[in-house]
């Protein structure tokens, strides 16, 4: 604020100057010569009046400067309270975002318990089966299902089963298998 207050005062100064070197041209060529130090009773009121006026005029720029001033300030004052309420709005908003996040996760949390529920049960239905029965079954799922039966049934079971099974179905899966075990 000092430094704006400098500003304001520096430029009122100047203003003033401006203006009595203005109203001191347009009395003419001689009236910097005539001036109340010169002694003339006469030449004593111009004088005076020309204070007044740049009196006047240096007031009616500090006016000026104190209502834009106060405009400024209530300018700034509203900037603050958008400025809290944007904060405010955002902090709201990273907490939504955090709720569907978790509620997002509990979601995922949820498939994955079904998916695999729903895997124990085929694991369960393929135990079940005749050897010849659970692999036509197998053969006709899709690779990636068929994988994760066969990684999930016991070593007897998937021992019966393999004999049944396609062939290059069956040895993609052992070599899958193969390389998981050399990787551990």
């Amino acid at each position: 604020m000092t430094r704006r207050w400098l500003a304001i005062i520096c430029m009122s100064v100047s203003l003033g100057t401006v203006a009595t070197v203005a109203l001191t041209a347009s009395q003419g060529p001689g009236a910097v010569a005539q001036s109340p130090a010169a002694g003339r009773p006469g030449d004593a009121v111009p004088a005076t009046r020309a204070a007044r006026e740049e009196q006047a005029i240096q007031e009616a720029r500090r006016q000026q400067l104190a209502e834009k001033e106060a405009a400024l300030a209530a300018k700034e004052q509203e900037l603050k309270k958008l400025g809290e309420k944007l904060d405010a709005q955002l902090k709201a908003l990273e907490e939504v975002k955090k709720q569907y996040e978790a509620m997002l996760k509990v979601e995922e949390d949820r498939r994955k318990q079904a998916y695999s529920e729903n895997v124990n049960k085929m694991v369960l239905l393929f135990k079940s089966l005749k050897a010849p029965q659970a692999a036509d079954l197998l053969d006709n799922m899709d690779e990636p299902e068929a994988k994760l039966v066969l990684d999930r049934l016991e070593v007897k079971t998937v021992a019966k089963l393999i004999t049944h099974l396609n062939k290059p179905r069956t040895i993609r899966w052992v070599n899958e298998n193969l390389r998981k075990r050399g990787e551990k």
